[in-house]
């Protein structure tokens, strides 16, 4: 019996983790805050939608993430609009978002605030 080929590690994380201690983290978070899915009264962000977020040493940024569902109306648009909140962002040199479905989204990704906004709690 072979084992089947994955695009990860034994044990790695199924999400990146972000460069939090970087200085721009928090503004491009707020950036990403700025941003709502239009049928969900939420951003992004809080959404648990925004997977990580990668800042390179010439603050070049990296944002993986993903939608609510692969059918999500926006789903070719929602990017840019990411990359421009971003972009924004002072000190901020390139911006590269890359969508993914692994792992899927499910509302155990939302923040506290995300579900009391919807109801859920």
């Amino acid at each position: 019996m072979t084992a089947e080929p994955t695009d990860r590690l034994e044990g790695a994380p199924l999400i990146s983790p972000s460069t939090t201690g970087h200085p721009l983290h928090e503004p491009i978070v707020d950036a990403c805050r700025t941003v709502f899915d239009p049928e969900i009264p939420v951003n992004i962000y809080d959404l648990g939608l925004v997977y990580t977020i990668d800042i390179g040493g010439e603050n070049d940024v990296r944002v993986i993430m993903t939608l609510t569902a692969p059918g999500c109306p926006v789903a070719g648009e929602m990017p840019g609009w990411v990359a421009d909140a971003v972009s924004a962002v002072p000190g901020v040199r390139t911006v590269d978002v890359d969508l993914t479905w692994e792992p899927p989204w499910g509302m155990e990704m939302m923040s506290d605030e995300a579900r009391l906004e919807l109801g859920f709690m």
